[in-house]
This record gives C-alpha cells, sequence and structure tokens, in this order.
C-alpha cells in the first residue's frame, strides 16, 4: 500500500510538472514590463505593405506566439506580425491586454502572396491549427484575448470565412459548434517587439517547448505540401 501511495505521488508529480512549466512560461511573460516598444515591428509592417501585390489577412487563435509560428511556416507567406485588434482602448500594452479589460484579442497579422496561397488556404490553416469550439480558450491560455476570431479586410474574405465556417459546422468536422468569431478588422496594434518572431528567437522557453514546438510538428505533418522549401 505505501509503494502503491508513492507511486500514485510520483505520477502527480510528473503530471504536474509540465503544468507548473507551462504556465511559469505564461505569468512570466504577462508580469514582463508593459514598455509598447513597437519601433522595429513598425517598421517591419511598413516594410511588408509596401511589397507588390501582398495581400493581408487577420487571424486570433489563441497565443500570438503560436499563430506566428504556424503561419511563417507556409509558402508564399512573407512575413506574419503579432499584434492586438477588437478592443476598445488605444495603443493597448501586452500586460493590459493579459488582464482581459481591453476587449482586445491576440491576433496575427499575415503578409501574403495571393497568387501562391490563397485566403481560403489561409483559412483552412486557422481552422486546423486550433480548437474553433472552446470559447474564449485555447489548452491552458484562458480569457476573451485568446478567443477564436478572424478578422475579416474586406468583403470578399468575409464571404469566404463565412461560407467555410457553415460548411465546417455542418459538416460535423468537430464535436462542438464552432464559436470562431467572423468581425472587420479595424485597428491593429501591433505588439511590442519583443513578441515578434518569438518561438524563433525563445524555442527553449517553457512555453514554447510544452505548447508551441508540439503543435508546429503537427501542423507542419498536415500541411507538408505547403510549407516553405528548407
Amino acid at each position: 500500500m505505501i509503494r502503491n501511495n508513492h507511486n500514485r505521488k510520483r505520477s502527480y508529480r510528473s503530471f504536474l510538472l509540465p503544468l507548473m512549466v507551462l504556465w511559469l512560461g505564461v505569468i512570466v511573460s504577462c508580469a514582463q514590463t508593459d514598455k509598447s516598444d513597437t519601433k522595429k515591428t513598425k517598421m517591419e509592417i511598413n516594410k511588408l505593405a509596401a511589397i507588390p501585390g501582398v495581400a493581408v489577412a487577420t487571424f486570433g487563435n489563441g497565443c500570438f506566439w503560436c499563430t506566428e509560428a504556424v503561419f511563417e511556416t507556409l509558402e508564399g507567406v512573407y512575413g506574419a506580425v503579432s499584434g492586438y485588434s477588437g478592443g476598445t482602448v488605444k495603443n493597448p500594452t501586452y500586460k493590459e491586454v493579459c488582464t482581459g479589460r481591453t476587449g482586445h484579442a491576440e491576433c496575427t497579422r499575415i503578409y501574403y502572396d495571393p497568387k501562391v496561397i490563397g485566403y481560403a488556404e489561409l483559412l483552412q490553416a486557422f481552422f486546423r491549427s486550433h480548437d474553433p469550439t472552446t470559447l474564449n480558450r485555447q489548452g491552458a491560455d484562458v480569457g476573451t484575448q485568446y478567443r477564436s476570431v478572424i478578422f475579416y479586410h474586406d468583403a470578399e474574405q468575409k464571404k469566404l470565412a463565412e461560407e467555410i465556417l457553415r460548411e465546417l459546422d455542418a459538416s460535423g468536422a468537430y464535436p462542438a459548434p464552432i464559436v470562431t468569431q467572423v468581425v472587420a478588422e479595424e485597428t491593429f496594434y501591433p505588439a511590442e517587439d519583443y513578441h515578434q518572431s518569438y518561438y524563433a528567437n525563445n524555442p527553449e522557453q517553457g512555453y514554447c517547448a510544452a505548447v508551441i514546438a508540439p503543435k508546429l510538428d503537427k501542423f507542419r505533418k498536415v500541411f507538408r505540401d505547403k510549407l516553405k522549401k528548407q
């Protein structure tokens, strides 16, 4: 009996440790300074927006570190910028958005070549890279800032997003109804510079190793024909 209790305690610790590492990464990131240094990011946005024929898509599907890492692997994507949209506070900081009181969603603005990858393919990647049936939550990330949302930029994007959403719901592809919002993209605020390319710059960070790396591996297997050539 003593041995069994010991084994249960050891099993519990082995289960709890990864969760502690995961939450520690989230807590540390939210507790970081609220400096809103976006100078480098704004320069990058101007550079991407100036590419001839570039198109733009904006998605929120949980932590933007994950979203950015996923979409930047796709052929035809020039770059992805993490930021905030859908809220009521101007120029929010990450610390403010983490409270859930600004109304913003963590999201990623994607700059892409529509001749190489279409909006429908980006929507496919969006739905396959998160759970669109969980309201204001993705895994251990909980709050309205982690809601599933498509910020459309024009009538065509809106129409396509709503059509695909209806088709997925009707097909029974998910065990529960899709809760993804489809709303107009009004103001996009780029996240602080240290958030950009976060996974690429911090692959060993607890959250990156425990959450993003496995998600990225799974995504690459599903979309291997759509990935950038190494």
